[in-house]
C-alpha cells in the first residue's frame, strides 16, 4: 500500500500543449497522493482531467482535494474533473487562504458562473463538501494521516502542505516567493526532515531579478532550503511555460550536479516513499 505519489500536472502559469513540452509535461498543477488506498489530490490544474478519468476507471468513490490557492493554473481543470458528475462520488475540498473573500465554495462557483462557464457548480452531482481553514493550521484527514500547513508568499495568498503518513512525509510548497539571503522560516519549519519536497522552481537564480514580485521562486533556492532543513529529496516543480524540454533537460543536469537527490517532476511521474 505505502505512500505513493503521482504527478499529473507539473507546469505553472498556463498549460503548454506543444511538441516542445512533451518530455517534462504541459499540464498545470495536480498531484495525487495514495495513502494506504486513500487518495488525496493537491491542486486542480489541467492535470486533474486525466486524473479524474483514472479515478473513474479505478471506481474510487471518496477523495480529498487540497488547494494551494485558486489562481487559474491551479483550479482551471476542476470543471473537467469527471468524478464530480457522478452521484455516488464524494469529494472533500479544503483551502487555507480564502476565509476573507467568501470561502472556497464561493470562489469555485464564480469560476463556473455565466459567462465564464456553461455548467454551474450547483449542477455537479457528486456529494461535495467545502472547508476553509487558515494557513498555519494542523489537522487530521484520517486517524493516521496528519496535514500540517503554512502560509506562503504569493499574490492573493497560498498555502504550503506537509502530509504525514506511516512515518513518511511529503511537502508541497507552491506558489511562493523568496527573499534572497533570507530563508523563509515558515517553509523551513514545515519541510524539516521531509522525505520529499515539491517546490516552486519557476525560475533560475539568473532569471529571478527580472521577476521580483511575481510570487515565484527558483530551483537553487529550493536546494538551499532543502539542505538547511535536512530534506531527503527535492522535486523541481511548477515549470515556467517558457522552459521547454531542451531548457528543462539542461536545468536538470545542472541541478543534479549540484545535488544528487534532486529530480525534475514530469507529467505521469510516479514515486513511492519507502
Amino acid at each position: 500500500m505505502g505512500f505513493k505519489i503521482k504527478f499529473w500536472g507539473v507546469r505553472g502559469s498556463i498549460a503548454c500543449p506543444s511538441p516542445n513540452h512533451v518530455v517534462y509535461g504541459g499540464n498545470t498543477s495536480c498531484v495525487e497522493l495514495s495513502l494506504g488506498g486513500r487518495v488525496i489530490i493537491i491542486d486542480a490544474g489541467t492535470g486533474i482531467r486525466n486524473l479524474g478519468q483514472d479515478i473513474n476507471r479505478r471506481k474510487l468513490s471518496d477523495v480529498t482535494l487540497l488547494l494551494t490557492h485558486t489562481h487559474w493554473d491551479h483550479v482551471n481543470g476542476f470543471p473537467f474533473f469527471a468524478p464530480c458528475f457522478r452521484p455516488d462520488f464524494r469529494l472533500h475540498i479544503k483551502a487555507g487562504h480564502l476565509t476573507a473573500v467568501g470561502g472556497i465554495q464561493n470562489i469555485l462557483a464564480s469560476q463556473m458562473a455565466n459567462p465564464m462557464f456553461p455548467v454551474p457548480l450547483s449542477a455537479l452531482k457528486a456529494d461535495i463538501t467545502y472547508e476553509d481553514f487558515r494557513a498555519g493550521d494542523t489537522f487530521k484527514l484520517y486517524d493516521d494521516v496528519v496535514v500540517r500547513t503554512a502560509p506562503l508568499v504569493h499574490p492573493n495568498g497560498a498555502t504550503g502542505y506537509r502530509i504525514e503518513y506511516m512515518g513518511k512525509s511529503m511537502c508541497m510548497i507552491t506558489d511562493t516567493e523568496h527573499t534572497p539571503g533570507k530563508p523563509d522560516r515558515n517553509i523551513l519549519d514545515l519541510i524539516k526532515g521531509a522525505d520529499l519536497v515539491a517546490y516552486d522552481c519557476t525560475y533560475t537564480d539568473d532569471e529571478y531579478p527580472a521577476k521580483v514580485g511575481w510570487g515565484h521562486s527558483t530551483w537553487q533556492e529550493a536546494v538551499r532550503l532543502c539542505h538547511a532543513a535536512d530534506v531527503k529529496r527535492l522535486a523541481i516543480f511548477h515549470h515556467d511555460p517558457d522552459h521547454d524540454d531542451q531548457f528543462m533537460e539542461a536545468l536538470e543536469d545542472e541541478a543534479r550536479r549540484l545535488w544528487a537527490s534532486v529530480l525534475v517532476a514530469r507529467d505521469n511521474m510516479e514515486l513511492t516513499l519507502a
